[in-house]
């Protein structure tokens, strides 16, 4: 299990702060919370280092051309992390998780058209040894996609 990392209110702030704005500079993050440009700095560099908060760029898979996107739930046979490892190596596959209930595994799949995704279905997961079963759920509109979501007290 990870560790916790305590948070006071400043680091609280600061952070949902870069969740507004990720370029915020350091002075005006300190103006905002009262402290100096360095001191910030410091502050985010433990966050960051601790692996509580990271910087990067979201894109919208839309404006690159990857119009279509689907939720696959997977069963496997067996111990799911060979066909997770397999997974990962799939260009197309931008999320994946382990989970339980009535599938092992949810992907998230990207891809430009039906038929690419007809492909990475079918001829890229369905043939994975340990695979046993996927089910697709294509996505007909993104309505929340957050990464602001708040900081625990």
């Amino acid at each position: 299990m990870t560790a916790r990392i305590e948070l006071d209110t400043v680091d609280r702030t600061l952070i949902r702060l870069l969740q507004q704005d990720g370029r915020a500079s350091y002075t005006d993050l300190g103006r905002e919370v009262g402290l100096s440009a360095p001191a910030v700095r410091a502050r985010v560099a433990r966050l960051t280092e601790n692996g509580l908060l990271q910087f990067a760029a979201v894109t919208d898979p839309l404006r690159l051309g990857l119009p279509v996107m689907a939720l696959l739930g997977i069963k496997v046979h067996g111990l799911p992390r060979e066909v997770i490892a397999a997974l990962e190596r799939i260009p197309g596959v931008i999320y994946l998780v382990a989970t339980a209930g009535s599938f092992d595994l949810f992907a998230e799949v990207v891809c430009r058209t039906m038929d690419e995704l007809f492909v990475i279905i079918n001829d890229e997961i369905r043939t994975l040894p340990g695979v046993r079963e996927v089910e697709s759920f294509p996505y007909f509109g993104i309505h929340v996609h957050r990464f602001t979501w708040d900081v625990p007290e």
